[in-house]
């Protein structure tokens, strides 16, 4: 079936929807503090009360209590998607789609709206990977807990509290890895309402077969109302992040940054087969990701 393809250009505003829409198909940024249009740089900052300033009355005034500012700069890089296609390689898929809505399963994108949310999920999926592993090579941005330059590794930012792992997580010992990593969460941040557990699939596996070999859980019967728990903070699974590391922390002291509203926010999708006779569909996208902390003292990182 021969399809001619409508040529569609967005810039700024306009291709910051679908931008918006890729980068939020990456699950870790349900646990993060997304700030949305960031024109180069943005400074992180956090006050930290290092005296009390609450004392007793008096008739005079004395000045008590000091703050400290720390700062830190959250400073997106600039990604790009350019990519050939051919029509074929999707038609297929497409078509399926629009007989599966003609059976009633609600209406079917257009080509052009699927192809274009095909190129959100390449998106999506680098940069779920990026967020954690992500290194200053090409095509990725600086993660978490990415090799040597991660945000959160110990010769990157001293003050971020690490604990050892006693091994590789399996059900045998995850619950005392995850107890480790509680016990070691500061004062200042227990009890926290956005404080999170942060591990991939993989280790929550482990936790899930561990609970429901003592009974705890019917990992056979969970519906879409459970929320998994840990000694009372919330699990968050993220899939960008590896096997054998836990960190955790506040959704509010861990950002990630774009910027939607941008020029230079771009998608583009170019049908080639008035310019060179081909079957091909051109894709580009043009767009910007980075991740930072707050504050270091206040996340636990195990491995």
């Amino acid at each position: 079936m021969a399809i001619t393809v409508t040529q569609a250009n967005f810039n700024g505003k306009a291709a910051g929807f679908y931008i918006s829409a890729a980068l939020k198909a990456s699950n870790s940024l349900d646990y993060l503090t997304m700030i949305e249009n960031i024109k180069y740089k943005s400074n992180i900052q956090a006050l930290n009360q290092t005296v009390d300033a609450v004392v007793d009355a008096t008739c005079n005034f004395a000045s008590v209590g000091t703050l400290a500012l720390t700062e830190k700069v959250l400073e997106p890089k600039n990604l790009q998607v350019n990519m050939d296609l051919c029509k074929g390689t999707l038609l297929s898929s497409w078509e399926a789609l629009q007989m599966r809505a003609g059976a009633g399963g609600g209406p079917s994108p257009s080509f052009e709206d699927y192809v274009i949310s095909y190129m959100g999920s390449i998106i999506a999926e680098a940069t779920e990977d990026s967020i954690w592993d992500g290194t200053n090579v090409a095509g990725q941005f600086n993660g978490f807990n990415g090799a040597v330059t991660g945000l959160l590794l110990p010769g990157v930012d001293l003050t971020v509290v690490q604990d050892a792992a006693t091994g590789a997580y399996v059900p045998g010992n995850i619950i005392a890895n995850l107890q480790s990593a509680v016990q070691a969460i500061p004062a200042a941040t227990l009890g926290k309402e956005d404080l999170h557990i942060y591990m991939n699939q993989s280790t929550y596996q482990a936790y899930i077969s561990a609970v429901s070999t003592l009974g705890y859980v019917n990992a056979y019967n969970m519906n879409g109302d459970y929320v998994p728990m840990f000694e009372g903070y919330k699990i968050a699974v993220c899939n960008g992040m590896t096997t054998n590391e836990v960190v955790i922390a506040q959704k509010s002291n861990m950002f990630f940054g774009t910027d939607l509203l941008s020029d230079a926010t771009r998608i583009s999708l170019m049908d080639m087969a008035t310019l060179d006779g081909s079957d091909n569909l051109r894709l580009v996208a043009r767009y910007s990701a980075g991740v930072q902390t707050g504050t270091g003292a206040d996340i636990v990182r195990q491995s």
